[in-house]
């Protein structure tokens, strides 16, 4: 399993090209050689790919506008060809019913776009957050998303601190989730229901990263999208160390 850096957690520091050029150049000198980009500023693909490569990067996935995607996925998966990347990923939907953000709705939204994505050569991912523990006729959410959506149009990117914030357990997550993790999130979960550089919180990592590689997970994205006031380039080089530690590159 390969680690890597989400620029979720470096949004404020990537809103101009300029600066984003920069984050990316920051990134590589911490020693990350894999990215996911989300929450940065608009970019064209052949842009993205020639700073990647200028820095030695590759990005495995990204999180994508929801408007761009139901718009024309197969637009999508030809800007991600440019920068050669296999998952499309939708960074949040809040299933909050009196937002019509209903279950139904997700479904006839999203079915077809991922199979769109399929159709053009590309994994539709989806990230939880804490919302999919809710029930709904009895089940929870991600069960749900499970059953619905076959392995084959959509992947999950499990985000450790968000299924413990649900009151789940990561790693038993990952091994419901088998055969559907190619890329996760770790994020720590700290006292106060706090987001923690990874190893300075609570989760269980030895556990998680067991059931990661036993449920095919090619690559941990480190995110961390409240850094409590540090500088978010220094959280990611105290995550990256704590990982290179456990022997993960």
């Amino acid at each position: 399993m390969e680690i890597g850096a989400q620029f979720f957690t470096l949004r404020e520091q990537c809103k101009t090209l300029d600066d984003f050029a920069l984050t990316l150049k920051k990134v590589a000198d911490i020693g990350y050689r894999t990215v996911q980009i989300s929450g940065t500023c608009a970019y064209e693909p052949q842009w993205l790919q020639d700073q990647l490569a200028q820095n030695g990067l590759r990005c495995v996935i990204t999180h994508t506008p929801a408007d761009r995607l139901t718009a024309d996925p197969a637009q999508v998966a030809k800007d991600h060809d440019v920068f050669r990347c296999e998952h499309v990923g939708l960074g949040w939907y809040s299933f909050d019913e009196e937002k019509g953000d209903t279950y139904e709705k997700f479904i006839s939204t999203y079915a077809p776009v991922a199979k769109a994505l399929r159709d053009n050569g590309k994994l539709f991912m989806y990230h939880n957050h804490d919302q999919e523990f809710k029930r709904i006729g009895g089940k929870l959410i991600l069960e749900k998303l499970m059953e619905d959506f076959p392995a084959d149009i959509m992947g999950f990117t499990l985000d450790t601190f968000w299924v413990q914030a649900g009151g789940g357990d990561p790693a038993q997550w990952l091994e419901k989730l088998k055969g559907r993790i190619p890329c996760i999130h770790l994020k720590d979960y700290a006292y106060g229901r706090k987001m923690a550089v990874v190893g300075e919180g609570n989760i269980n990592f030895d556990r998680v990263f067991e059931k990661a590689e036993a449920g095919g997970t090619r690559f941990m994205l480190v995110e961390q999208d409240d850094c409590n006031g540090e500088d978010p380039i220094e959280c990611l080089r105290r995550s990256y160390l704590y990982l290179k530690a456990q022997g993960f590159n």
